[in-house]
């Protein structure tokens, strides 16, 4: 004797045949993959500067890369680090290594700014942060407004003065943001 097969019960066994294929196949692409299944990382990178240098040596000069890279967690900790490599890829790689290597912890107030008004010097870099009110924004210019929206600062007002350079004012900004006092009480 025939038994009548539904069309739903069809449709059923080919979901379930489906399912067991996917959950087989992302099996073994995960076991079988050379990279490691991680989660999201907490830290958030940018690129402040990518430069092209030179070293002259004997045979002519030879070119590389200069990455500055700012590392953070928008939570209060922020680096700046610095990678240079025969390409742009390996220097960006080192440059972050390097920032996380030099992490700060940035003390914030309730209203995301920092507790008090200080100044920042790196060679000839030399800038001021001072705490702003809230909505007011991050109102910084170039590097210095990457270091301080990575840090998780909100609400300030900086004015940079002597250098323009990103790497120099970067590690200004790191300088200053060290020097922050907060008390409890």
């Amino acid at each position: 004797m025939h038994t009548q097969v539904k069309l739903s019960d069809v449709k059923q066994v080919k979901r379930v045949n489906n399912i067991f294929l996917l959950t087989e196949f992302l099996f073994k692409f995960l076991m079988n993959s050379k990279k490691t299944f991680k989660p999201k990382s907490e830290w958030s990178e940018r690129v402040v500067s990518i430069e092209r240098v030179t070293k002259v040596i004997k045979g002519g000069k030879k070119m590389s890369f200069r990455a500055v890279i700012v590392v953070g967690n928008e939570q209060g900790k922020v680096g700046v680090g610095v990678g240079k490599a025969s390409d742009v890829i390996t220097a960006v790689r080192k440059g972050v290594t390097d920032g996380k290597k030099n992490i700060i912890s940035v003390p914030l107030t309730s209203s995301n700014t920092i507790p008090h008004a200080t100044n920042g010097r790196f060679g000839a870099a030399k800038l001021i942060l001072r705490p702003s009110a809230p909505g007011s924004g991050v109102i910084a210019g170039s590097s210095i407004r990457t270091v301080l929206e990575l840090a998780g600062v909100k609400n300030i007002l900086s004015k940079q003065l002597g250098s323009n350079n990103a790497l120099n004012n970067a590690r200004a900004t790191i300088n200053g943001l060290s020097t922050l006092k907060t008390y409890n009480v």
